[in-house]
């Protein structure tokens, strides 16, 4: 057990997370692979992305708004253009940004027209830093922009490349820092399960245990719930990847994927149940699962590809879809960090053509899916692994190594029952004796129609 998990109080009688260092090594790997490619400035509208680049955070309503981006030019230092007065703020208690955090507006999320001139604003803005520098012949690099700024920065005789790879690129390895917050938002998640495992049963409303979840998590310290994808019943195959409120009923299989953040740093895990007893044929699923998981898992070390990961996982066709297209995500494997999806990605798909080498610091989810036989429920698992030196160590620590029952408190004159049963009960010798008697003394054919 290499990781610590701490507290999320700072104190003054042990070294916990190091945000100086945090801030300080994530823009160093920016500026490293800025030096070694051919921008002269990268720019970046990505709210994760900026988040790495100035340790800058407003809030996840901001999240899919493009409202702030902030420049790093070649051997300089970042600016930043940010939403009206959190720019002020900045000003005033981020010392490593200072007068270097300047309020900039750009299209609004598209509320504000053309006509408004907010585009040309911005490319204006970007092309000042650049001549100021002597930048504004070299590509500016971009992660990702609106059409109306593109155009406008290309009118402004800038030339525009592909930035989303330099920093892709960039956040792959994660520093100490990251790596201990990825570990902690991992045990907020342990906990939510925890309390969703001793409270399922029978009428509960997968809306509901959104909200347990989401309360768990808020409480710990999260600032962000993603999402709880919350899935039950004959809603499990196929995947919808949205929650809705279906109630649990006994023998369902219900699963869960719990995405969050703390200090910006994800989780992606699922973790699969059955409510009050569980089916042959989920059972069944479940240990395929987590057969699938565990040859990967057990690869995970420095100098593996992910080609090799991704070779011990089914072909789509062996699970129902008819190519790797239509089954991506469900057999897969992808960074994490202050995203949900980094690099590396691993999947059949793209990994077998186009491989890349498993390098210390790491951290990715691996995440696998079977359906049962019965046609309608599924099972799937997913465990959060750090790369280290000599090989991995697995960060989410709630019990998956068999379907764990949730419920379970049916008790008859003979004891409880078990665990294991079948929807549709299998009918019952003596009462197929019986009825065929019956149906004898009567003078009827003997042959009885039995389900199951």
């Amino acid at each position: 057990m290499a990781l610590k998990t701490f507290g999320t109080m700072a104190v003054d009688w042990e070294q916990r997370v190091d945000f100086d260092r945090l801030r300080r090594e994530r823009l160093a790997r920016v500026k490293e692979g800025l030096e070694k490619s051919e921008m002269g400035a990268l720019l970046c509208f990505n709210m994760n992305n900026v988040r790495y680049i100035t340790a800058t955070h407003i809030g996840t309503w901001a999240q899919d708004k493009n409202s702030r981006f902030t420049l790093l030019p070649r051997n300089d230092e970042p600016i930043l253009w940010d939403f009206g007065s959190a720019a002020r703020h900045h000003q005033l208690n981020c010392p490593w940004l200072g007068e270097r955090s300047r309020p900039g507006i750009p299209l609004f999320g598209g509320a504000m027209s053309p006509e408004m001139g907010r585009a040309e604003d911005v490319a204006r803005k970007i092309r000042v830093e650049l001549e100021m520098r002597g930048l504004h012949k070299a590509p500016l690099g971009i992660d990702l922009v609106e059409p109306p700024i593109l155009f406008a920065l290309q009118r402004e005789g800038i030339t525009v490349v592909d930035g989303q790879q330099l920093m892709a690129d960039a956040r792959v390895i994660k520093t100490q820092d990251e790596i201990t917050l990825l570990n902690m938002s991992a045990m907020m998640v342990d906990a939510a399960y925890h309390e969703l495992y001793t409270t399922m049963k029978p009428g509960m409303r997968e809306n509901e245990a959104v909200g347990l979840v989401s309360k768990v998590l808020y409480d710990l310290g999260s600032e962000y719930v993603e999402a709880v994808n919350a899935i039950s019943g004959e809603r499990c195959n196929p995947h919808p990847h949205v929650f809705s409120d279906r109630v649990l009923r006994p023998g369902d299989p219900v699963y869960y994927d719990i995405l969050h953040s703390y200090m910006g740093y994800r989780t992606c895990y699922y973790r699969s149940f059955a409510i009050g007893f569980a089916s042959r044929a989920l059972i069944d699923a479940y240990k395929r699962c987590r057969d699938y998981l565990d040859a990967a898992i057990e690869l995970v070390r420095p100098g593996c590809t992910t080609r090799q990961i991704a070779s011990v996982w089914p072909r789509a066709q062996e699970f129902g879809f008819p190519n790797e297209e239509a089954a991506f995500a469900l057999q897969l494997g992808h960074g994490i960090g202050l995203a949900i999806w980094e690099k590396p990605v691993i999947s059949r798909l793209v990994s077998l053509e186009h491989p890349h080498e498993i390098k210390p610091g790491m951290v990715f989810a691996l995440e696998t899916f079977w359906p049962s036989k019965d046609g309608w429920s599924a099972a799937r698992i997913e465990e959060e692994i750090v790369v280290t030196p000599t090989g991995h160590e697995i960060i989410t620590r709630f019990p998956a190594e068999e379907l764990l029952v949730a419920g379970a408190t049916y008790v008859t004159v003979n004891g409880p029952l078990p665990t294991t049963r079948e929807t549709e009960v299998p009918p019952n010798p003596q009462v197929v004796e019986m009825i065929a008697a019956g149906a004898k003394a009567e003078g009827k054919p003997e042959k009885i129609g039995v389900s199951g």
